[in-house]
């Protein structure tokens, strides 16, 4: 039976039950969390946020009821879940996972959850080749999809074996962690001391199985390209790609400020070939990195949940969450590709990329001002319907800036 039929199985088997698949919850994340809570509130469905970090999306007027929970990683995470569905009347509602650590805690309890609720993220053997980086580049090299050379050493003594040259990244496999290098994604080292010095720190924070060490491929934000989905059994059902046009910081960025709708036949090729391989099903998103010296597209990132940009598919004619919702309910569904030439923009960051250009010369104010005059821009946050999130954005950007 394939993913759709059982999605559509169990929503039949709900229905004898009486449970009415009457609303969403969406489990934490920021802009990706907002932009689901806007697509399914703008089609009538009632939802719930639960955070644990970034409110944002609790202050949309779309979201029914918002509150804050002990977070994904409590040991109480999975009864919580449980006690809110049987005490709040949630039976039958589906999970949106808005972050990497609810996702994995939605697939390491799929069974006891599916119990209660629909899910659109795949149980543990599926999500573990998108949420370990080191079985994600393992996987890659098998089915010849190309990615950064990558060493994931044992301990500091084993840094002498590694075989390509500075600067190099220290990356984690996976970010279920709150930690400096989960919350900046990756460090960057320009030679031996360094190197040691940061994997010294990494290791001392969440043990050498979780840290990798990978070639810093040249470029900045530009030679960054998406292909975001939601599918059926490694199907794409809807399909956009984009490419990163800026990015903060602006030599390393960490973040996606400006990113706009493409056409890529390379990249799309690549992440289909990626999706088949692991049958996967739900929303996701699979990040390359151009590499000139070699002519490639490789493969860095697999985010299998709502990721920070995701509303960009409703202005270029793919609202994912509302395609996600029907493939779980199993409504008919038309095959869906994203048109090039719209943008999404997350202002506040953006203007301080922008800005960080200026001062670099690498970037002109006229050039800035043009890539907004476009009749298809999305912001992040900022909606003339929905205008609360995108007042508050600014200090929590601030607030989340000072941290780091």
């Amino acid at each position: 039976m394939g993913a759709l039929a059982t999605f559509a199985a169990t929503s039949a088997r709900a229905a004898t039950r009486g449970e009415i698949p009457g609303g969403a919850l969406v489990m934490g994340g920021a802009h990706g969390s907002l932009g689901v809570v806007r697509s399914l509130g703008r089609h009538g469905i009632p939802v719930w946020v639960l955070t644990s970090g970034h409110p944002l999306a609790r202050f949309s007027r779309f979201a029914t009821k918002g509150f804050s929970w002990p977070g994904p990683g409590d040991p109480r995470a999975l009864a919580y879940l449980l006690e809110l569905a049987e005490k709040s009347g949630l039976r039958g509602w589906v999970l949106f996972p808005g972050g990497d650590a609810e996702a994995r805690l939605i697939a390491l309890h799929h069974d006891a959850l599916a119990q209660v609720y629909r899910l659109i993220t795949p149980p543990w053997e599926t999500l573990r080749w998108a949420a370990d980086k080191s079985l994600t580049y393992r996987l890659a090299a098998e089915i010849g999809v190309d990615c950064p050379r990558t060493f994931h050493p044992g301990s500091r003594a084993d840094l002498a074996r590694i075989r390509f040259p500075f600067p190099m990244i220290l990356k984690p496999t996976s970010r279920n962690v709150n930690n400096a290098l989960t919350r900046a994604k990756a460090w960057r080292v320009d030679d031996d001391d360094a190197l040691a010095a940061r994997y010294d720190e990494a290791v001392a924070m969440m043990g050498a199985e979780s840290v990798l060490v990978q070639e810093l491929i040249p470029g900045d934000g530009t030679r960054q390209f998406s292909y975001a989905a939601v599918c059926d059994g490694g199907k794409p059902i809807g399909s956009l790609t984009a490419r990163r046009r800026r990015q903060y910081p602006i030599d390393f960025g960490f973040t996606s400020t400006f990113v706009e709708s493409i056409e890529n036949s390379a990249v799309e090729e690549a992440a289909c070939r990626f999706l088949k391989a692991t049958s996967y099903s739900g929303l996701i998103e699979l990040e390359f990195k151009y590499d000139p010296r070699e002519d490639k597209y490789k493969l860095l990132d697999v985010n299998a949940r709502a990721w920070a940009w995701l509303s960009l598919g409703g202005k270029a004619g793919v609202d994912f969450p509302w395609l996600m919702w029907k493939l779980i309910l199993g409504e008919p569904i038309e095959r869906a590709r994203g048109r090039a030439g719209c943008a999404w923009v997350h202002a506040s960051r953006d203007l301080a990329s922008a800005f960080a250009e200026l001062r670099a010369g690498s970037f002109s104010l006229s050039a800035y001002l043009r890539s907004l005059r476009r009749s298809e821009l999305e912001f992040a946050a900022f909606s003339y319907n929905d205008f609360l999130p995108g007042l508050v954005d600014l200090p929590l950007a601030l607030t989340r800036f000072c941290r780091r």
